[in-house]
């Protein structure tokens, strides 16, 4: 559980860069309801960060950028009844969260026209289409 946050294969951010609060979840939760803080915050400041190369961290923050509030990212977890399981929560939405940004932009779609024959046959069923309507229409 605590350790470094593991985000690819390449990229892993250190403890020391993750902070961590906790508070009393909202919601039920039995007679142990309002003595345990088991609702986690777990806070990563992207724009300090050295677990990321300056290209990576770059294309973070600006697909972040709704997210962040002075650089760092917040992500709040308590589903869980169990501290300990919202903690893994946390750390799993932060590592999809931070996947997800660092990954590389899609590639271009190149334009494409249907084929000759693609054409043919849809005009021809089309024709055919309309001939069974045609035919099914009462002539006065």
């Amino acid at each position: 559980m605590p350790g470094p946050l593991i985000v690819t294969a390449s990229i892993t951010v250190p403890e020391v860069e993750l902070s961590w609060r906790f508070s009393r979840s909202s919601g039920p939760g039995g007679q142990g309801v309002n003595t345990t803080d088991s609702r986690a915050e777990l806070t990563y400041d992207v724009a300090a960060t050295t677990a990321l190369p300056p290209a990576l961290k770059a294309r973070a923050l600006t697909r972040l950028a709704s997210r962040l509030v002075d650089g760092a990212i917040t992500i709040a977890a308590s589903e869980y009844r169990s501290q300990l399981r919202n903690r893994e929560a946390a750390e799993l939405r932060l590592a999809q969260l931070l996947r997800e940004a660092i990954a590389p932009p899609p590639r271009k779609r190149r334009p494409t026209r249907p084929s000759k024959g693609a054409v043919e046959h849809r005009l021809a069923s089309k024709k055919h289409r309309s001939a069974v309507k045609r035919l099914r229409r009462l002539d006065d």
